[in-house]
């Protein structure tokens, strides 16, 4: 299997800043996309930010120009630098890899889920 595990998440004030991390490992032969997804009480699960093997990147019209999706292929990892949070941030942040695993078929990961609290 593949496996997703995020890290980075905690308890912020509003205006405060958080390095989100997501590292994928297993039976990888190649990663394709990845993808940062959050999910509050209540509300559907929505994607954050995306961002392709060859580094193009989308971002929910609520983040853009607060949020940063980078990735290192090198360590299949990728990461979400989240500046300027607002209480409305709050969720649990997951992460998303797919592609081609080692036995040449293909595969989507979720990982476990981090919780991002943006709180005064």
């Amino acid at each position: 299997q593949v496996h997703v595990v995020e890290s980075g998440g905690g308890l912020v004030q509003p205006g405060g800043s958080l390095r989100l991390s997501c590292a994928a490992s297993g039976s990888i032969f190649r990663i394709n996309d990845m993808g940062w997804y959050r999910q509050a009480p209540g509300k559907q699960r929505e994607l954050v930010a995306i961002i392709t093997r060859i580094g193009n990147t989308n971002y929910t019209t609520s983040v853009k120009g607060r949020f940063t999706i980078s990735r290192d292929n090198a360590k299949n990892t990728v990461y979400l630098q989240m500046n300027s949070l607002k209480p409305e941030d709050t969720a649990v942040y997951y992460c998303n890899a797919d592609g081609i695993s080692s036995w040449f078929r293909p595969f989507g990961s979720w990982g476990q889920g981090t919780q991002v609290t943006v709180s005064s």
